[in-house]
C-alpha cells in the first residue's frame, strides 16, 4: 500500500520538464512495485499449500525471484531525489504495466496448466489491465492458487488504474483528464490536505468496497473463497471468475444483483466516494458524469429488454435481470456473463458492440472511452450547431458548472480520433492473422476497451481466447495496454522528440 501511494506523491511534486531523462527514480518505483507483486505471490502459495497442491512451490519460486529482482532494483536506485518529471511519468506509466505483466505471467507459465508463455503473458496482461479475457479452460477444477492469483492481478490492476487516473493522467493532460486535476490536488477545492492522503483514502475505500462485496457474495451462497476472488474482480471491474460459466455458474438471482450493484460502484469516480465519506453526501448524485452514466445504463437496459421480448429469449424479471447484468457488465468493462447475449440476435450483437466502447466514469476502475468524453463531444457539437444558427452570439461551454476550455475540448477530440484509429488498426491486424471479421472486430474492441469477452462463437461470452493464434494473442495484449493507458501514454514513447535531449 505504501509503495503504490508513493507513486502519486512522486508525480505530484516532480518537475515538469527537466531533460535529459534520469532513469533512477523510474527504476526505483518499478523495483518497489515489482517487489510488492512478488510478495503477493506468497498468498496463492499459501492457498495451494493448505489443500496440498504442489503448485505452491511454483508460487514460492516465482515470488522469491520477483521479490529479489524488484527489491534489488529498488535498493540499487534508491536515492534522495524521488521526483518525476512529465517525461519520466510517461515512461514509467507505460513500462510498469509491461514489467508487472512479465513477472505476473511466471506462475501461469510454470504451473501445471500447459500454457505457453504467450498464453501466460496474455492472462497476466488481461488481469493487470482488468480486461478479463482468458485463455484458461476448466476453471471449475483448477487449484485455488491459480484462481486466487488471477483475482489478485485484477485487484492490483484496478487499484493501480485508480491511482493513475487521479495522479498521472491529469498531470499529463491526456484525453481531457486535466479537468479532474483540481479535484485531486489543487486548492481550494482539494478534498484532503495532501496527495498522500488522497491516495491512502482511495485505497481504503477500494479495500472497504472489496470486503463488503465479499461478505455480500458469501451471504448469498458463494463459498468464502469464491466470494473473495469475485469481490476482487467485481470491484476492479475485471471479470475473472472461478467458473467457466462466470457468474452464471452460480445460478443465483441474488448473486447477480449483488454483482450489478458493485460493478456500478466500481465504475463510479472514487474521488466522489472520498467526498461522500467526508459528509458531502450530495456530491455523487450532483455529478454530471454520474447522472449521464446511470441514464445511459437505463436507456440500454430498456433496449436489451425489448430485444429479449422481440426474440422470445426471456420475459419478466428474468429478462430485466439479464439485461441489467449484461449491459452493466459490458459497459463497465467487467466482462462477467450470466447468459450468452450474443445468441439474442443481430440487434443484440450491434447493441453490445456499441456498449463495448462506452465505458464508465473517469477516476474509476472501468474502461472504454469514458462517459465524460461523450459529454464533452456532445457539448462541442451543440456549440458548433449554435454558432451556425446564431453566429453573432457567444456561447460558453460548461461542464459540471465549470468552464470547458478549448484545450480540454481539443484533447478529448484527439483522444476519440486516436481511439477509433487504434481500434481499426488492431482489427485489421487481427484479420490478417486469419480471424473471421466478427472475431477480429469484436476482439479489437474488447482489447482496446478492456472489456473481456468479445462476440461470436470463439471469443463470445460462451467461449474464450485459447484457440486464437499466438500472434493474435500478442496483438490483443498490446491492444489491452494501449487501451488501458489511454493511448497517448504509449504513442508518445514512439516519437523521436520524446527521447531527444
Amino acid at each position: 500500500m505504501f509503495v503504490i501511494g508513493l507513486f502519486p506523491i512522486a508525480v505530484r511534486f516532480g518537475a515538469i520538464c527537466a531533460p535529459p531523462m534520469e532513469f533512477r527514480p523510474v527504476l526505483m518505483i518499478i523495483g518497489a512495485l515489482t517487489a510488492t507483486l512478488g510478495c503477493s505471490m506468497f498468498l496463492p502459495a499459501l492457498a495451494d499449500a493448505l489443500v496440498g497442491n504442489p503448485d505452491w512451490i511454483v508460487f514460492v519460486t516465482a515470488g522469491l525471484i520477483t521479490t529479489f529482482l524488484g527489491a534489488g532494483t529498488w535498493a540499487a536506485t534508491f536515492g534522495k531525489d524521488r521526483s518525476l518529471n512529465a517525461r519520466q511519468a510517461f515512461f514509467l506509466t507505460a513500462t510498469i504495466w509491461i514489467v508487472l505483466a512479465f513477472f505476473g505471467a511466471l506462475p501461469f507459465y510454470w504451473a501445471d496448466l500447459q500454457l505457453s508463455y504467450t498464453d501466460a503473458f496474455f492472462e497476466s496482461m488481461s488481469g493487470l489491465t482488468t480486461t478479463g479475457a482468458t485463455v484458461i479452460t476448466g476453471l471449475d477444477n483448477l487449484p485455488p492458487g491459480i484462481l486466487l492469483w488471477r483475482g489478485l492481478l485484477e485487484w492490483f490492476g484496478g487499484l493501480g488504474i485508480i491511482v493513475m487516473a487521479v495522479a498521472v493522467l491529469p498531470m499529463l493532460q491526456i484525453g481531457g483528464m486535466q479537468m479532474f486535476k483540481a479535484e485531486a490536488f489543487d486548492t481550494p477545492d482539494k478534498i484532503l490536505p495532501r496527495a498522500a492522503q488522497i491516495a491512502s483514502g482511495m485505497m481504503s475505500i477500494y479495500l472497504f468496497l472489496t470486503l463488503v462485496c465479499a461478505m455480500a457474495y458469501w451471504s448469498a451462497g458463494m463459498s468464502l473463497f469464491d466470494a473473495t476472488v469475485h469481490a476482487m474482480t467485481t470491484v476492479a471491474t475485471g471479470g475473472f471468475s472461478t467458473k467457466d460459466a462466470s457468474i452464471g455458474g452460480f445460478d443465483s438471482a441474488m448473486i447477480d444483483y449483488i454483482a450489478i450493484i458493485f460493478m456500478i460502484l466500481g465504475a463510479l469516480p472514487f474521488l466522489l466516494f472520498l467526498r461522500f465519506f467526508h459528509a458531502d453526501f450530495k456530491s455523487i448524485f450532483q455529478d454530471s458524469q454520474v447522472r449521464a452514466f446511470l441514464m445511459t445504463i437505463c436507456a440500454f437496459v430498456i433496449l436489451a429488454v425489448g430485444i429479449q421480448y422481440i426474440s422470445s429469449v426471456a420475459t419478466g424479471e428474468t429478462a430485466l435481470r439479464h439485461a441489467l447484468f449484461s449491459v452493466i457488465s459490458v459497459m463497465t468493462g467487467t466482462g462477467y456473463a450470466t447468459t450468452n447475449y450474443g445468441a439474442w440476435g443481430s440487434q443484440a450483437v450491434t447493441l453490445f458492440f456499441i456498449l463495448t466502447f462506452i465505458g464508465g466514469c473517469a477516476g474509476s476502475t472501468s474502461c472504454g472511452i469514458k462517459i465524460f468524453r461523450f459529454q464533452v463531444l456532445f457539448l462541442n457539437l451543440k456549440q458548433h450547431i449554435r454558432e451556425i444558427l446564431y453566429p453573432s452570439v457567444v456561447y460558453v461551454k460548461r461542464y459540471n458548472g465549470a468552464i470547458l476550455t478549448e484545450d480540454v475540448s481539443a484533447s478529448v477530440m484527439s483522444f476519440a480520433f486516436l481511439y477509433i484509429m487504434a481500434f481499426m488498426v488492431l482489427a485489421l491486424l487481427l484479420s490478417l492473422t486469419g480471424l473471421d471479421p466478427l472475431t477480429a472486430f469484436s476482439g479489437a474492441a474488447t482489447a482496446i476497451s478492456n472489456v473481456g469477452p468479445g462476440l461470436g462463437e470463439t471469443i463470445g461470452p460462451a467461449g474464450n481466447f485459447s484457440t486464437l493464434p499466438e500472434v493474435s494473442k500478442w496483438l490483443l495484449s498490446a491492444g489491452m495496454i494501449v487501451g488501458r493507458l489511454e493511448i497517448f501514454t504509449v504513442i508518445v514513447l514512439f516519437l523521436p522528440r520524446f527521447w531527444r535531449h
